[in-house]
């Protein structure tokens, strides 16, 4: 039986700083926790739809036993920025009241650098099975989203993936149609192992760890994208899409394969 998937909640108490190296205009924040996080707002970019996104794949990497800062719920008072002197963060945070998504922030970590750093071969080819299984376009030499802390990789912003929220009448077809933005991917040159990696991961997933997660997305974000007037049916599409992408495991790693092949 799968164990059920709880986040804890915090309120952020102070706004420290912009994290400009992000489109969506993250901050460093402290919560009530006494912690600092890196803040993920519902009012920037793709809204609340980048949060179900970090969420579900931050919470799928983790499963996998691949590192992932501590995702919390976080609070953001309407009070909250009145005083900030910048427009256009002044407008993202009241924009932002209520609910929002937020990473722990890992003090001292440098982004990973594929040039100068190398991975474990069934540690690459195992991200780079993730990002296919959750389509994730966000992985690249441009832009890496990983971190070097304590000498570990840890994988951030998940929030560019699940791309058939943004059509959501063809979610199935999204889930078996081949990804060729895989091929951009910084540790696809890596990921030797990708076999290895399949037949692994795909037994620590399940239809009933899909259901679990799904419960943990908050109905307003669901319901803030106007796909469904149900949020139990949005988590359904989100639920299906993934077990549906999970039992295509096998293709989609023959064409990570081939993009690799191609590649090298």
């Amino acid at each position: 039986m799968e164990k059920e998937i709880n986040l804890r909640s915090v309120n952020v108490i102070r706004y420290i700083l912009p994290l400009r190296e992000g489109g969506s205009l993250p901050a460093l924040a402290d919560a009530d926790d006494g912690f600092k996080y890196v803040l993920k707002f519902r009012g920037a970019g793709q809204r609340e739809k980048a949060l179900i996104a970090e969420l579900l794949g931050g919470e799928i990497a983790r499963k996998l036993s691949l590192k992932v800062p501590e995702l919390v719920f976080a609070e953001l008072d309407p009070a909250f920025g009145r005083s900030e002197g910048d427009e256009e963060i002044q407008d993202l945070l009241k924009g932002s009241q209520g609910l929002n998504l937020a990473l722990h922030f890992l003090s001292g970590a440098i982004n990973y650098d594929a040039l100068a750093m190398t991975l474990d071969p069934l540690l690459a080819s195992k991200i780079v099975w993730l990002d296919m299984l959750i389509t994730n376009v966000d992985r690249t030499f441009r832009n890496t989203n990983m971190l070097m802390w304590n000498r570990e990789l840890w994988l951030i912003d998940h929030g560019a993936s699940f791309l058939f929220q943004h059509n959501w009448t063809n979610w199935e077809k999204s889930a078996t149609n081949q990804f060729p933005i895989i091929k951009n991917h910084v540790l696809l040159p890596q990921a030797s192992l990708l076999e290895e990696a399949n037949a692994e991961l795909k037994q620590l997933l399940s239809p009933e760890f899909f259901e679990n997660l799904v419960q943990i997305i908050p109905d307003e974000w669901l319901l803030a994208g106007g796909d469904e007037e149900d949020p139990n049916q949005a988590r359904k599409v989100y639920q299906d899409f993934l077990t549906l992408r999970l039992s295509n495991s096998d293709q989609f790693t023959k064409e990570t394969q081939d993009a690799r092949t191609a590649l090298i």
